[in-house]
């Protein structure tokens, strides 16, 4: 069963397991936006179809905080928050080797869409992110991340590129194999403006650690 961090008649505050898609890709997986709309089916028995509108993404094998909305108006503004750049998003990763600090990374990506994977290119768009390390252990260390930008596999893609990639992100040149339910990135904190009382709402659970 998802874990409901909040909800009321515009919104919902949940959290995304590993392995769950956030929606259905013609797979057999199962994805938020299909469990949600049967929680709220069944909790305030609808029905027919249920509004639930996808207001951003998480990659399968990142948990963490994720919020939909339950009416086009909610939707609309959540998006113009999200395209604002005033929807924020924390992140908790371990990455291989140390890091001391704290730092902003700006580049630019390019997608390739073929590989399902990002590179640092000056054709790309910009994205821009800051970290700060929090703990280090057997050369792992663990990264409290602001992610300014939203881009396609842009916390691995940029880490990846100062030599840090995520522990055992192969795909982004980590050299150990881990198994993908312990892919270690999760969205832990997420702060927006309510879609309808403008309330500032700030929501967060960690679980991830060295």
């Amino acid at each position: 069963m998802i874990e409901i961090l909040f909800e009321d008649n515009h919104i919902l505050v949940a959290l995304k397991p590993k392995g769950v898609l956030s929606q259905a890709d013609g797979s057999d997986k199962e994805d938020m936006l299909t469990l949600l709309k049967d929680y709220i089916k069944e909790k305030y028995h609808k029905p027919g179809n249920v509004y639930l509108g996808l207001v951003h993404r998480l990659d399968l094998f990142t948990s963490g905080i994720m919020v939909f909305a339950r009416t086009s108006k909610a939707a609309s503004r959540l998006t113009k928050q999200v395209q604002e750049h005033t929807f924020k998003k924390k992140y908790l990763a371990i990455v291989e080797g140390k890091i001391e600090g704290s730092k902003t990374l700006k580049s630019y990506l390019l997608k390739n869409e073929k590989e399902k994977k990002s590179y640092p290119h000056p054709n790309g768009v910009e994205a821009i992110l800051s970290y700060t390390a929090i703990d280090f252990k057997e050369d792992k260390t663990l990264l409290d991340i602001t992610l300014e930008t939203g881009r396609f596999h842009q916390i691995r893609c940029q880490l990846s590129s100062i030599g840090h990639p995520l522990y055992g992100d192969a795909k982004y040149g980590s050299r150990h194999k881990i198994d993908s339910y312990d892919f270690p990135l999760e969205a832990y904190s997420l702060s927006f403006r309510h879609p309808v009382t403008d309330e500032l709402l700030t929501f967060e659970h960690k679980s991830l650690h060295l």
